[in-house]
């Protein structure tokens, strides 16, 4: 119960008790009279009924005075100085009380400062102390922070839930060129701390070179290093080398996987030039095999002396039209190429008993198949794209399973000159070429997993073959595939991992601790949760009557820390002129907001900076109200969890008059930059917030449902947009 009901119900309380008082003193005072005195007095008394009534409600008022002073004297005051306590606390521990009120609380007040002021002095202490054991580690983590920022190639380090925890200044510029996104923000919606990789890579992927790592470990001491090559929404061809991130415990035994390190090379513009230079090589032999052998005809035919001139000028002009136009093609071959090349994929070198293990696990856990091996070659390497290979193979084993009523199937590997043959076998009814040629040509669908590759699209992608045969001695039939082979490789020994020592530009390693699938959003601790705090300036104050959002701010709150340097700020062009009395408040223009995007534009770039977080912002309700009346047009939908810090405020200051974002910031020592700017407010809102997170706790508010089922039920809550 708040300070204000709790003084209503003094006053109501005090007010009923005088009149009841009053009223018995009346009535005991009149029954003490005689009846010739009560004779007398009755003429006396009736005609000044309303001037004792008014004694009387005076004197109701006098005391509801008496009970409010002394009331705020000694509930509310001490209240919002038990409030101000808190906060020296939990959050602002240079604060002190303000001396006021009766002399006990005054004397109380002082008291509390002097513990507060004993307590900073001690604080301080701790912290010189462990400044100065860190400062020397600091400073080898500087180095490395510049070193790992500075590098040229893409480095990207992930948990196990593919959120990431690390990466450098390379990796954010080529995210930006990776993204298909509209180019407002500065193109940084797609990596961040705490962000997921999925938004660039197909989880499968990833999942299936998490594996791969896993097998590694799992069958030697070796450095495990997975290799994959994939392509990005905006159409970049990528080479990955994932390596593992090992748990940091001296028995190596006992590693466990905890994260995954991604180098990434943006092969592109290699790729590219190597097809130009393929199509030229095809231009300058394919296409002038036959000018060759016209010419080398006519020049045999003009060996013989007894050729007739006309017949001899006949075969020169033929040897000049030739030459001709064979200069005329090779300098079209190197001018224009053609763009409808056949698609050499690039392949990675992996050991072949890795892969078949890998096929075997794969089609177990997707078909339910029993898979046994068969003669396989341990000292085979092959040169393969293992992850749409894996799918292939997958795909046939539920095909045999779902239309031949296949019960098991084998694999055997074995080596044949530069191939190597990948035989998937089977016993049971025999098949026609045609349904093989069905299957060939047909997009893969493995259950709810889709792909649209077909089998004949991965076998080219190798430049190998397919085939099926038949072991008639022993009822089998089996899919041969070709495969390209590799050179074997010497593995290093795994004497180190990187386990989080180094600290680049852009980092937290404590988001290896996290864990996304441990239980639900709801039920997930606010100091475990990524939260984006975000603003909007707008034209006015009536979403629903035609005023338009005319700029955005927004920055992440990632393991309890505010990364402003991942921001989102952009204007944009509302469509409509601009009240002047609006740009007073938010210093924006017309001029400067002309050019800029509109929101169909902004919109989707701030979902996807938004994505897989809790939104936070103050009076939340007027800000989701403009982006949910741009749902339709944009086709996007802003449904995550939104908490508000105009609701939160009074769930820990219930005594405190004001709960505007200057309010709530001064109380909580927060220093105001940029207000009324989209991004200035939100990071006021969002230092607002992380200060609020203590004090909610201490309330027994722990949890993202907890938080929104308290702040619904706050008086701000009712207020409509």
């Amino acid at each position: 119960m708040n300070s204000n009901a709790r003084l209503g119900i003094a006053i109501v309380s005090a007010a009923v008790l005088f009149f009841v008082f009053s009223g018995a003193i009346g009535v005991l005072f009149w029954n003490d009279l005689s009846a010739d005195e009560q004779q007398i007095l009755l003429p006396l008394l009736t005609p000044r009924a309303g001037l004792l009534t008014a004694m009387v409600v005076t004197g109701g008022v006098v005391v509801a005075l008496i009970i409010k002073t002394l009331f705020e004297s000694y509930d509310v005051l001490p209240a919002r100085l038990a409030e101000t306590a808190r906060l020296i606390v939990t959050t602002e521990p240079a604060r002190r009380l303000a001396l006021e009120g009766p002399g006990g609380v005054r004397e109380l007040a002082n008291v509390v400062n002097e513990l507060a002021q004993h307590r900073e002095s001690l604080q301080r202490d701790v912290q010189a102390q462990i400044q100065e054991g860190r400062r020397s580690v600091e400073e080898e983590k500087n180095r490395l922070a510049a070193l790992m920022s500075e590098l040229t190639q893409s480095v990207v380090v992930c948990n196990l839930d593919g959120r990431i925890l690390l990466y450098n200044n390379r990796a954010r510029m080529q995210f930006r060129a990776m993204s298909d996104a509209p180019a407002v923000a500065g193109g940084g919606e797609l990596i961040g701390l705490g962000r997921s990789i999925y938004t660039v890579f197909d989880r499968g992927l990833i999942a299936h070179a998490i594996e791969s790592l896993q097998h590694g470990m799992r069958r030697s001491s070796s450095q495990p290093v997975a290799h994959f090559v994939t392509t990005t929404r905006a159409g970049q061809l990528i080479r990955v080398q994932m390596a593992p991130v090992m748990s940091a415990r001296e028995d190596k035994q006992e590693q466990t996987l905890t994260g995954f390190i991604l180098m990434l090379d943006n092969i592109t513009r290699t790729f590219e030039a190597e097809s130009q230079r393929d199509l030229l090589l095809h231009s300058a032999t394919e296409g002038n095999r036959a000018a060759l052998a016209n010419v080398r005809a006519a020049v045999e035919m003009l060996d013989y002396d007894d050729l007739e001139p006309a017949m001899r000028e006949r075969f020169i002009g033929i040897i000049k039209d030739e030459v001709q136009g064979m200069s005329v093609r090779l300098d079209e071959a190197a001018t224009t190429f053609a763009s409808t090349l056949k698609t050499r994929w690039p392949l990675e070198e992996m050991l072949g008993a890795d892969f078949v293990n890998a096929a075997r696990r794969r089609i177990e856990e997707k078909v339910g198949l029993p898979v046994k091996l068969e003669d396989v070659d341990e000292s085979v390497w092959l040169q393969l794209d293992s992850f749409s290979l894996l799918q292939a193979l997958t795909y046939l084993a539920s095909r045999l399973s779902d239309e031949f009523e296949v019960r098991e199937v084998r694999l055997r590997l074995a080596a044949a000159e530069r191939m190597a043959h990948l035989d998937l076998i089977w016993s049971g009814q025999a098949m026609s070429t045609e349904t093989v040629m069905a299957w060939e040509l047909e997009p893969m669908q493995i259950g709810s997993e889709s792909s649209p590759l077909t089998i004949r699209d991965v076998v080219e992608r190798h430049d190998g073959e397919m085939w099926l045969e038949r072991e008639k001695t022993r009822h089998r039939a089996f899919f041969r595939v070709l495969l390209p082979k590799a050179q074997p490789q010497e593995q290093p020994e795994a004497e180190t991992f990187l386990r989080g020592e180094s600290r680049p530009e852009y980092y937290d390693f404590d988001l290896f601790k996290a864990s996304e699938h441990e239980h639900a959003l709801d039920d997930r601790l606010l100091s475990e949760l990524t939260f984006t705090v975000f603003d909007t300036e707008t034209t006015g104050l009536n979403p629903s009557q035609g005023d338009e959002i005319i700029q955005v701010g927004a920055t992440r709150i990632v393991n309890g820390k505010l990364l402003k340097s991942e921001s989102f700020e952009q204007l944009v062009d509302p469509k409509r002129p601009l009240a002047p009395e609006s740009a007073e408040i938010h210093g924006i223009t017309e001029v400067m907001l002309a050019g800029q995007p509109d929101i169909k534009a902004v919109l989707p770039a701030f979902h996807a900076f938004a994505a897989d977080t809790v939104l936070v912002a103050h009076n939340a309700a007027f800000d989701m109200r403009f982006l949910q009346l741009k749902e339709e047009a944009t086709g996007l939908r802003f449904d995550q969890p939104v908490l508000d810090t105009l609701l939160l405020s009074p769930l820990i200051h219930p005594n405190q008059e004001s709960h505007r974002l200057e309010a709530i910031a001064e109380r909580m020592g927060v220093h105001i930059m940029g207000r009324h700017t989209a991004l200035g407010d939100a990071i006021v809102t969002g230092e607002v917030f992380l200060k609020m997170l203590p004090l909610l706790a201490e309330k027994g508010i722990r949890t993202l449902r907890e938080a929104r089922e308290a702040a619904e039920k706050t008086y701000y809550a009712r207020v409509k947009y």
